[in-house]
């Protein structure tokens, strides 16, 4: 049996670290002196066909020097083509609002992985958790920030900008990935208050002041106020499980109010 090999394949192969034995009679496209001891060819094109076919958690991510210095269009346009983890594989669209991070907010929150609703608008909290969150906003007086909005307003966004191609849960170093964009949008917003909605959003912002984030159940973690880059941090539902647990609607109410009151001086000041 004889294998007619193109060059990709033969460079995936090498890469495998499979070897391929040639005939004497060599492909015209292949020298003499790419052959050693009729192991697989030196194909030129294998170091960009590795880069190519390397997984995304292997390929250079942007360099967080970089994305400091970003305008929200200029993030918009690097988180469209991220490939620092293996969450931009199948991804459709990723879910941020450039035309949102590109004015000041009192409210920052962050919320879970996209869902699909989200990918599909290429927009945070939408649906019906989006709309049980408007209304929770708006018993604290805030609105979007990317709408008509009242005198304070609240930045949307998620923890990861990618929904996995398979439902699953964001592995660490996805969550790190994409805590680059997070601090950007946060000194281009400049919140006075960080909402936390969900346990992966509340890892990412406590994991350095409460190292034992991870292995503490979301509700052991309300009721308190804590700090991520010196921005005071509240931690509460997310608007999917309050729509499967409506009774621990007061309970999110108790955390909104603890966001009201962070939120009481700095509504003073612009009065």
């Amino acid at each position: 049996m004889s294998l007619d090999l193109d060059k990709r394949q033969r460079a995936m192969l090498h890469e495998m670290g499979v070897p391929v034995w040639w005939p004497a009679s060599l492909p015209a496209e292949l020298p003499a002196e790419s052959i050693v001891a009729g192991a697989a060819p030196a194909v030129t094109a294998v170091s960009a066909m590795a880069s190519e076919m390397a997984p995304a958690s292997a390929r250079a991510a942007t360099p967080a020097g970089d994305v400091a210095a970003m305008d929200g269009p200029s993030l918009a346009q690097t988180i469209a083509a991220c490939q620092a983890c293996r969450l931009c594989s199948g991804r459709r669209a990723p879910v941020f609002s450039a035309s949102a991070v590109a004015r000041r907010a009192d409210c920052f929150v962050l919320g879970e992985p996209p869902d699909e609703t989200e990918e599909r608008l290429g927009l945070p909290f939408a649906g019906q958790a989006g709309q049980l969150l408007d209304n929770m906003l708006r018993a604290i007086k805030l609105g979007r920030s990317d709408a008509s909005t009242p005198a304070q307003a609240a930045y949307l966004s998620n923890v990861v900008k990618c929904r996995p191609a398979v439902a699953r849960n964001p592995e660490l170093q996805e969550l790190a990935a994409c805590e680059i964009y997070l601090q950007r949008e946060l000194a281009l917003v400049q919140p006075t208050v960080i909402l936390a909605l969900g346990r992966f959003a509340a890892q990412v912002l406590l994991q350095a002041s409460v190292p034992e984030v991870a292995s503490i159940p979301l509700g052991k973690l309300r009721g308190k106020i804590y700090s991520y880059r010196g921005i005071p941090v509240v931690v509460c539902y997310h608007p999917v499980y309050l729509l499967r647990t409506p009774q621990d609607k007061a309970r999110a109410w108790a955390d909104l109010c603890l966001v009201l009151d962070l939120l009481k001086p700095e509504a003073a000041r612009q009065t």
